[in-house]
């Protein structure tokens, strides 16, 4: 959903002084090729390591304290072969370049996900400037200096989950309010990551948390991944204009690319450069107004997206309790950049689900644009904000 060297900018790189890998077992190398020593690092004076988390069904994660990130997803493919299906780096000293390899890869994003638009808010009455990293407007919290490049605090862990958590205080990125926040990572039996974000505020504020994995089930992701097959249950999507802020409208996908309602490989449409919404942002970048969201409740037992991929028949099912996706297919990918194994991703590469409030959702919200009320997402103090966001793997052989 960003372009990783146009979208985060005013960047530079961030202090890293790396530590003695005390503790770390000699050759102790994950599931999917990490080396925890390339973790453990301090950043900004706080200590960054490597977290494996894993079930008995064989599923790893690897996550790392720096953005909350997840770094690697594990998983049995139709062979049984255990294959890494996220794109990521493989070290902390290119999560921390963000003038080399800025990269939202895996992130916990805070405090409000995807964009706001002239990066201006109006909450109880008084108007808050924020932080511009993306053509005037404010992405992801800000960019480089938001939560996806904090060293998250580790606050609990076991063998199968982690959480984290982060202080935000008044004023930061421009955002009002003291939020204090955490990210709980939970490995489930069923090859599930449950993924619960939770937050409060001393002031009102807005608040649009998610995780920003980049899938590719292919198990190479050295070549596009358009030929994976995606299901979207949404009847409805926001256009959005040029600079990928939604217009207002919410429109019906029938008869357009934007249907996803019945599986298909993001390779039929895709190619559709004819139409404005492909061909603005070169791919899909848009959110879809999940079928799963009614009467202001999410459904987490009913399938609010998925992926499919045809040469591993690894298979990726979202739930989520949220009114939004964002789908994004690496249109900003093919950067140059090596990453995890030393591949340098091309465009196209991934899919990214991020579960939502819609973009822009403070300033719709404000005007009172129709169709949009039910993505409220200010918060007051006293108030308690949670996001559920499920991922689910399975095979079909």
């Amino acid at each position: 959903m960003k372009n990783l060297n146009k979208k985060i900018m005013g960047i530079g790189m961030t202090s890293l002084v790396l530590l003695s890998c005390t503790g770390t077992r000699p050759g102790s190398i994950t599931a999917s090729g990490l080396n925890p020593e390339d973790f453990d690092s301090t950043i900004n004076g706080k200590r960054t390591q490597l977290i494996q988390l894993a079930n008995h069904s064989g599923m790893e994660v690897c996550l790392t304290n720096y953005g909350g990130r997840v770094v690697s997803i594990t998983v049995p493919d139709k062979n049984g072969d255990p294959t890494d299906v996220v794109c990521c780096y493989d070290n902390i000293h290119q999560f921390a370049d963000t003038l080399n390899s800025p990269s939202d890869y895996g992130s916990s994003v805070g405090r409000y996900a995807n964009r706001i638009k002239d990066a201006k808010i109006i909450v109880s009455g008084k108007e808050y400037k924020l932080r511009p990293n993306d053509n005037g407007n404010c992405l992801h919290g800000g960019g480089n200096t938001g939560w996806i490049n904090k060293v998250y605090d580790i606050v609990e862990k076991t063998d199968s989950s982690v959480t984290f958590a982060i202080t935000s205080p008044d004023g930061d990125n421009g955002f009002p309010g003291t939020v204090k926040a955490t990210a709980t990572y939970i490995v489930r039996n069923n090859n599930s990551l449950d993924i619960t974000f939770k937050a409060t505020t001393d002031k009102e504020t807005v608040i649009n948390m998610t995780n920003h994995n980049y899938f590719n089930l292919n198990g190479d992701p050295s070549k596009e991944g358009t030929n994976q097959v995606m299901y979207i249950n949404a009847d409805k999507f926001t256009p959005s204009d040029s600079l990928y802020i939604p217009t207002g409208e919410i429109k019906d996908v029938t008869g357009t690319p934007m249907d996803f309602r019945k599986a298909h490989a993001i390779s039929e449409t895709i190619v559709d450069t004819t139409y404005d919404q492909i061909k603005n942002a070169t791919g899909y970048d848009h959110n879809w107004c999940l079928n799963t969201f009614k009467n202001g409740k999410g459904n987490l037992k009913e399938v609010a997206a998925s992926l499919y991929s045809p040469i591993t028949g690894i298979k990726l099912e979202v739930f989520t309790n949220e009114p939004g996706i964002q789908v994004y297919t690496g249109n900003f990918q093919g950067t140059g950049i090596t990453c995890k194994k030393g591949i340098k991703y091309p465009k196209h590469v991934s899919v990214c689900f991020e579960s939502q409030k819609y973009p822009d959702s403070p300033t719709k919200i404000v005007n009172k644009t129709p169709g949009w009320e039910i993505s409220n997402p200010f918060l007051k103090p006293g108030q308690k904000y949670e996001s559920h966001l499920i991922y689910k793997f399975s095979v079909n052989k």
